[in-house]
């Protein structure tokens, strides 16, 4: 008996919507992460990009625990001397929460090309309006 091994031409690609509104951050971003692999699909294969894509709304209203507003950090740098900035979970928040978002879902996907594919299905949004719904997107809970 021979492994299944998924095809770029095999994958069927759905369209997922998860409400971010009162939710953790890392919950979100795992449960976005996995189905932008498409660990959620019985053909999930690793060196294949296989994963669905995946409609983030209300960012700006994700929850963070603890005192992570104020002690998570998060940095930039601009290549040049002196060109560090750091901003607060808060600011984040405040200012970018799309952001905040995204990279904490890029950092759960793979590094290199395939990662980076996966990263392009994944749309954040700051209220709860988006502009897919054209795609039939289906409703994705977060327990």
């Amino acid at each position: 008996m021979d492994t299944f091994m998924a095809k770029k031409s095999d994958v069927k690609r759905n369209w997922y919507v998860i409400d971010a509104a009162g939710k953790n951050l890392g919950r979100v971003a795992t449960k976005a992460a996995s189905v932008l692999r498409g660990k959620h699909k019985a053909i999930y294969t690793p060196h294949v990009d296989c994963g669905d894509y995946v409609i983030i709304i209300n960012a700006e209203k994700v929850n963070l625990t603890g005192n992570k507003l104020d002690q998570k950090m998060y940095y930039n740098h601009s290549g040049y001397p002196g060109g560090l900035r750091e901003r607060n979970a808060r600011e984040m928040i405040e200012n970018y929460p799309e952001e905040m978002m995204e990279r904490a879902i890029k950092g759960m996907l793979p590094k290199g090309r395939l990662g980076r594919a996966m990263g392009k299905k994944l749309f954040v949004y700051r209220g709860s309006e988006h502009k897919h719904e054209a795609q039939k997107p289906i409703t994705m809970e977060i327990k």
